[in-house]
This record gives C-alpha cells, sequence and structure tokens, in this order.
C-alpha cells in the first residue's frame, strides 16, 4: 500500500520526490487492487478526506521528510526499522562510504532484494540486509550483520509505531538508545491517541477500497492502548528530540494539510527528529 503510494506521488506535477522502484515492486506483489490502482482503474476519490487520494498526499510527505532526514544526517551508518518495499538504499544520494541496514522479516527481504536484482538495481550505498522479525532478537542479528555500536548512527522508525503494543514501542527506543553511540540520530513520528485516529482513517479506506475488490482491513493491524509520551520518553534516555507537527511538516514542503473531519486529530501528529547526547 505504500509502495503504491509513492508510486503514485512520484507522478505528480510538483513530485516532493521520485521513487522508480515503487511501482516495479507494486506489481512484483502482484496483488490486483494496487496492480489496478496503479493503472488508474481504481478511483481513488475521497470518503470525508479519507480516500486513496488522500493517502498519496500524506505519504508523499511523510517520504520526503525520512528522505531529507538521511540526507542530513551527516551519518555514516544508517538503519531502516522494518523497511518493507522501501527503496531508500537504492534511490538516495547516500555519502561515500555509508552502510545501511534494513531490517524486516526474512521472505520480505528476501522478496525485495531478488526483485531489485532482476530490475538491475544496485544500492547507492554499502546496503547489508537483516532478515529477522523485529519480535526476536534484532539487536543481535543487526550486530552479527556487521553493525558498529561504537560509531553514530542515523536510524528510521517510519509508520512503524502504531503496529507495535505499548510496551514494545518501549522497547524499541529502549534497544535503540543501547545501540546508539553519542552522535547518533532518530527520525519517528508520534500521534498523541496512537492507533485510534489512524484506525479510524483506515478504517474508511479500507470501506471505500473494499467497494472496488480490496479485501483489506488495514485497521486491524494496529494497536490500541495508552502509550508513552515519544518526545518525553526519548528526552528521559539521553537523547536531544525536536518535534514538529504534521501541519508544519506540510508547510515546510509548500504543502497545506488536508482540513476534514476526520483527519483534525491528527493535526496533533508530530514528526520527531532526536540526537543522542
Amino acid at each position: 500500500m505504500v509502495a503504491a503510494a509513492r508510486a503514485l506521488a512520484s507522478r505528480q506535477d510538483d513530485a516532493l520526490f521520485h521513487d522508480p522502484y515503487a511501482e516495479p515492486l507494486v506489481r512484483a506483489v502482484g496483488m490486483d487492487f494496487f496492480t489496478r490502482l496503479l493503472d488508474g482503474e481504481v478511483a481513488g476519490a475521497d470518503i470525508e478526506g479519507a480516500g486513496a487520494d488522500l493517502m498519496v498526499h500524506l505519504i508523499a510527505v511523510r517520504t520526503r521528510f525520512f528522505d531529507d532526514f538521511f540526507v542530513e544526517s551527516g551519518v555514516r551508518q544508517a538503519v531502516i526499522l522494518a523497511s518493507g518495499l522501501d527503496s531508500r538504499s537504492y534511490r538516495l544520494p547516500w555519502a561515500n562510504g555509508t552502510v545501511v541496514y534494513e531490517i524486516d522479516q526474512p521472505q520480505v527481504i528476501g522478496f525485495k532484494t531478488a526483485e531489485m536484482a532482476a530490475l538491475g538495481a544496485a544500492p547507492t550505498a554499502e546496503l547489508r540486509t537483516v532478515g529477522v522479525d523485529l519480535r526476536e532478537d534484532w539487536p543481535a542479528a543487526l550486530r552479527a550483520a556487521g553493525f558498529d555500536p561504537v560509531q553514530p548512527t542515523a536510524w528510521s522508525a517510519e509508520g512503524l509505531l502504531v503496529y507495535l503494543p505499548p510496551a514494545a514501542q518501549d522497547k524499541l527506543f529502549d534497544d535503540i538508545t543501547a545501540l546508539s553511540a553519542p552522535g547518533s540520530r532518530l527520525a519517528t513520528e508520534y500521534h498523541p491517541d496512537g492507533a485510534a485516529t489512524i484506525g479510524a482513517r483506515s478504517k474508511a479506506i479500507s470501506e471505500q477500497w473494499g467497494a472496488d475488490g480490496a479485501n483489506l482491513d488495514i485497521s486491524d493491524l494496529f494497536y490500541t492502548g495508552e502509550r508513552h509520551h515519544v518526545v518525553d520518553y526519548l528526552a528521559e534516555r539521553g537523547w536531544q528530540v525536536s518535534a514538529r507537527t504534521r501541519p508544519e511538516v506540510y508547510a515546510g514542503y509548500g504543502r497545506s494539510f488536508p482540513d476534514t473531519e476526520l483527519l483534525a486529530p491528527m493535526r496533533d501528529s508530530l514528526a520527531i527528529v532526536a540526537t543522542r547526547q
């Protein structure tokens, strides 16, 4: 779904980024609904501002935010958590000598690695893939792949936290902190009401897409429950944290955040960049 949104966002006249690999990866996955979405056979009209068109704009801004984070980090060791069909290792202008680690489940890593090779794509950094479930001992797997905890690291947890139970969110940040040398940087997001608002928006999207033949309820993927505020949690663990609201991030890229009733609670969602002190 996110890769399809990136493919469509890359086609916009005022595109914030260009991902030439998103579309072929979506087609390789072979889910009929998303292929038809790319082919313009799904209307994508909004329902209360929650449809596929809006999803493309949301993902466009989010993608550019994390792209800029890595490009501007000045750090030559990077970790992309839950990398999925993300192609940053192949399309960003990484500094010479940068090593990028992609972590995801083994089947996901294997599929993407094979498809990128079939496309003739070459990483623009030294890419080391780590096939491990984040519920397992991923820090050990990361070290086994050559990760150096003495060197500063740029970490991304993009669109990830709502897929974790609250306690797992804390453990993720605890593990990142333990692996982060001074000068390390972290980019992530925080939604004050957890998965509630995102779940409602996703439910609306799923219902709309269901009418177009997609048998998928993405709202079932989210975990609810009270969470620690990410800004406070990281600050208490030695990170210097800056945060911007979603409308502020939009404005920084010359976009206006959609003013819809369904998305109103998401105006308080935060884009976070933290530096390990």
